[in-house]
């Protein structure tokens, strides 16, 4: 076969030469604009260079392996002040090279990987795979000394809320070539599956993970039994909702890993994941070793972080002037929202592709990622914004280096890249009608009758927290513990993030629950009636509140309710109609015609909950232009039924097949398992 022209510049000695005199040229470039960097030419700043280079490679594996904890719990400042620590030396040794103080060479240091990704960027060079794989390699090898092996292992990489229809036309569009080329040459194969009721990450995640999420209705609900708003980020009630739901045989059991995920899926490696942060056993700052193997990737990071806080400004200031519909107020992406985002888009996918890489190299037989950045980005900004592609190329480009380093890894390894939800796009209730949800079922109540309940249910703002805790359980140093607690309180603050706080059961004098809750998890609401222990029926809230249910059917936002009727069971009432679902039968209008062809099997399924609401609520959904509407302030949303919310994907190898419709998250599990046991067994008869 005739090679391709570009070979040559794929060669390692010419890629070397690319990425050195571009390194030579960001230190010239920072030596000329700090007046407290003297350098006599331009042979000395490639002396210089090649010295740092050198003292890289020597002292750093020793260095960083020694100080990883202290960097991790840092957030990385010991590997910003090594960086300066390399230049500074370097300056001891190079003739013609002086810098006045060691902060001048840390920011020498800062602003030459600054220059350094600039560049890297207009010339579309990677400028870190062969020596960063190279030393993640060792670091691996010599941690775990992983046995040579035949049996393959997967990576499951989850794109949290890409859809399978705008996967698709991310690909077409060429936003993510390394997908489309495994598509394309057949190694892969695109296959959609349907979410339950509650199309949120928590539902999802504890079904493909541990293979059961029954119990769980909403990303937050009220429990009459505890008399608890529960919400399913929270940190401290995350162990017991995955106590709950596993079986000990989770997707990860045994040898896997879980990164950046709410459940851990019974994975033995951890990092940054939900429910297992509160355990300081399972806090391994060694999980981060490969992340710090290269001596850049804590400034780098740092560097794409403030880029990205810039692109997200830049990126509302533009789509205000040109008044892109719908769009979100200042407040929701002012505000500590540009940190978040940045937390999701950079920091969290740097440490979960270098930590796979790490994975990979240790030979674990199967990891399990989560990368929120599309999701958070999507929700403020809409599930077609550029800004949300972006993200997914960038991810395309991490998925081929990952697949580019399984070559030198100690088993073969298959990529399954997949979602755990999508997400509908369209204009919220509030913005729509002037109102929110919780007003609007004020609005049917009595004066006397309060309503409360109405908070965001911002994934990324969780996120956020989940990684903020993780410090704040685990960090020795006060000043860090610290700093995280305040950015902590602000998050909290801004986006009215529930804490570990349960608003007060009424007795012992304590402050009364409000009368009903209204809760939002996306375009689903539930509303819960505090007063009754028992999940009220159909009948005794048309004799209470005679006005809710009516007003809630009828109204244009609203596609229908759930209630249970003590005569018929389980009914979902719209404008024009009525599904018993007991015994499929209509009176009317099918309310559900408009929400695929198993609603009413998953909204039989969620009636059976203990803690299923009083009144489930679903926003409208229009096929025609395929948008509904949410609860809480988000134009990308997911949570309940309609639209592609509820069509999320697995890009799965062709030899790893899926037989038949894929129906709920545990269906995802049971497939992801079987292929696990089908490669240990196959490898072992």
């Amino acid at each position: 076969m005739k090679k391709a022209k570009t070979t040559f510049w794929k060669r390692p000695w010419v890629r070397f030469l690319i990425i050195f005199a571009v390194q030579v040229a960001a230190f010239l470039i920072m030596a000329w604009l700090m007046d407290s960097v003297q350098l006599d030419s331009v042979l000395t700043a490639v002396a210089a260079v090649l010295v740092i280079g050198a003292l890289n490679a020597l002292l750093w594996p020793i260095l960083s392996y020694i100080l990883v904890p202290f960097a991790v719990l840092t957030l990385g400042l010991v590997s910003l002040l090594l960086n300066g620590l390399m230049v500074w030396l370097a300056a001891q040794i190079v003739p013609g090279f002086e810098v006045e103080s060691f902060w001048t060479a840390f920011w020498l240091s800062l602003g030459m990987t600054a220059v350094n990704l600039i560049l890297s960027s207009l010339l579309t060079i990677d400028d870190d795979t062969s020596w960063t794989r190279n030393q993640i390699k060792r670091r691996m090898k010599r941690m775990h000394k992983p046995e040579e092996t035949d049996v393959p292992g997967i990576l499951f990489l989850e794109i949290d809320g890409l859809s399978k229809p705008v996967l698709e036309k991310a690909i077409k569009e060429g936003h993510m070539p390394n997908l489309a080329s495994w598509l394309e040459s057949g190694s892969h194969v695109l296959t959609g599956w349907q979410t339950d009721t509650s199309s949120q990450t928590s539902a999802s995640q504890a079904g493909i993970l541990h293979g059961n999420n029954s119990e769980i209705p909403a990303f937050r609900w009220y429990d009459k039994a505890s008399r608890k708003i529960i919400a399913s980020s929270d940190t401290r009630i995350l162990p017991e909702i995955e106590k709950a739901h596993s079986d000990g045989n989770g997707l990860l059991a045994n040898d896997g890993a879980s990164r950046g995920n709410l459940l851990s899926g019974d994975a033995k490696y951890v990092m940054t994941t939900a429910s297992t942060i509160t355990d300081p056993k399972k806090f391994h700052t060694s999980d981060f070793q490969a992340f710090f193997a290269n001596p850049y990737n804590a400034a780098r990071t740092l560097l794409q972080f403030i880029g990205d806080i810039i692109e997200e400004k830049r990126e509302y200031r533009w789509a205000r002037k040109n008044n892109i519909q719908p769009i979100l107020d200042k407040h929701h992406r002012g505000g500590v929202y540009p940190l978040i985002r940045a937390t999701m888009v950079v920091l969290m996918m740097n440490l979960n592709i270098y930590t796979l890489l790490g994975d990979l190299f240790a030979g674990r037989s199967a990891a399990y990622a989560t990368f929120v950045g599309y999701d958070e980005i999507a929700h403020h900004s809409g599930i077609l914004d550029p800004g949300a592609f972006k993200v997914l190329h960038k991810l395309d480009k991490n998925f081929g280096r990952l697949a580019s380093a399984i070559p030198e890894a100690p088993r073969p390894y298959h990529l399954v890249v997949l979602s755990d939800h999508g997400q509908t796009g369209g204009a919220t209730f509030l913005q729509r009608y002037g109102k929110s949800l919780q007003e609007f079922v004020q609005e049917l109540m009595t004066e006397e009758t309060a309503v409360g309940g109405e908070m965001t249910t911002d994934e990324g703002s969780g996120n956020l927290t989940i990684l903020l805790n993780d410090i704040m359980q685990n960090e020795k140093s006060s000043v860090t513990k610290s700093a995280a607690r305040q950015v902590h309180k602000q998050v909290v603050k801004s986006k009215r993030i529930p804490t570990d706080e349960t608003p007060p059961g009424k007795k012992d004098g304590e402050k009364e629950h409000p009368d009903i809750y209204a809760l939002a998890s996306g375009n689903l609401g539930l509303i819960s009636f505090t007063q009754w222990p028992e999940r009220m029926t159909l009948e005794q809230i048309n004799e209470t509140f005679p006005a809710v249910i009516p007003g809630l059917a009828q109204h244009e936002g609203i596609g229908f309710v759930m209630v249970r009727s003590e005569q018929n069971g389980p009914v979902v009432i719209g404008a024009n109609g009525i599904y018993y679902l007991d015994d499929d039968r209509i009176e009317g209008e099918n309310p559900l015609a408009v929400f695929g062809p198993h609603a009413a099997d998953h909204l039989r399924r969620t009636d059976s909950f203990s803690n299923c609401p009083d009144i489930l609520v679903n926003s409208f959904y229009d096929p025609e232009k395929d948008e509904g509407c949410a609860f809480e302030e988000l134009i990308g949303f997911h949570g309940g039924l309609g639209g592609t919310q509820t069509q999320p994907f697995i890009l799965h190898p062709a030899e790893l097949p899926v037989d038949g419709e894929l129906v709920g998250a545990a269906s995802v599990y049971h497939l992801s398992k079987g292929w696990l046991n089908t490669l240990q067994n196959g490898a072992s008869s």
